[in-house]
């Protein structure tokens, strides 16, 4: 029941069931309307907070002029220390095997033949003898570089866990013992050797848009640092550490150094 008007005035206001309703539906409205601000905020830092994280994970903390490479524009240092790779199966040489596919089967070496002055030699030739790392990205994703490139016929040594193979017939004087990107020069004598002279044994493709059967622009980094050349020139010498990346994203230089005693 409502209350009687008093004398010479209006009603008094009365609070009855919708009343309490009007204001509890006010209440939840107005929470609703701070979550959905915190949520905003909260999703515009994380916004910004990577779109720092990227710009410095591209310019490594150095400000030098850009470069470009076969018309893509990168930072002529990507950073003073590249981001490390991630080791996702410690091989038998101590260094990671990418977890991803082959580029391109080891099998395609030229069989024995001599190949830009490079003989197939019975027995490993040690009188020069370095390391080198090759890392391949095709569209931001790691590929292997395969156990056997330069050795044909190549026969398995381990008897557990990843592969490290030998000869049954020859090995090139370049050449890859397991799946871990690592490039043994054993030569007779002591010459500069070229990553182009590596794929020509492995007879497979390096061209400024191709590595290996894959196509697109080949960004390639020697130690660290953009290489603008042709990336069939990039010398083989001790502990260079090579990458090159096929498409789009471009991965930023890897660092490695799992020489162990290699």
């Amino acid at each position: 029941m409502s209350s009687k008007p008093t004398k010479g005035g209006p009603p008094p206001r009365t609070y009855g069931q919708s009343g309490r309703q009007r204001r509890r539906e006010a209440e939840d409205a107005a929470r609703k309307q701070r979550t959905r601000t915190i949520a905003f905020i909260s999703v515009l830092a994380v916004l910004v907070l990577g779109a720092i994280g990227g710009a410095i994970a591209l310019s490594g903390g150095n400000h030098g002029s850009p470069i470009s490479i076969g018309g893509t524009t990168v930072p002529s240092t990507i950073g003073n220390t590249p981001t490390t790779a991630v080791a996702e199966n410690p091989g038998p040489e101590t260094a990671p095997i990418p977890g991803g596919v082959e580029l391109a089967p080891a099998s395609t070496t030229t069989p024995g033949t001599t190949v830009d002055g490079v003989e197939c030699q019975s027995n490993e030739q040690v009188a020069y003898h370095i390391h080198i790392h090759l890392a391949v990205f095709i569209d931001g994703t790691q590929v292997q570089i395969p156990a056997g490139i330069g050795i044909p016929n190549p026969a398995n040594q381990e008897t557990s866990g990843d592969a490290f193979v030998a000869a049954t017939v020859c090995y090139y004087w370049m050449h890859t013992h397991a799946a871990d990107g690592i490039i043994h020069v054993e030569a007779p004598t002591t010459k500069l050797y070229t990553l182009g002279n590596f794929f020509d044994e492995w007879q497979q493709p390096l061209t400024t848009n191709q590595v290996g059967p894959d196509k697109g622009l080949v960004t390639a980094f020697l130690n660290g640092k953009p290489f603008t050349g042709d990336p069939r020139t990039i010398l083989l010498q001790k502990h260079n550490v090579i990458q090159l990346d096929v498409g789009e994203p471009i991965v930023p230089p890897q660092s490695f150094s799992q020489w162990g005693q290699l």
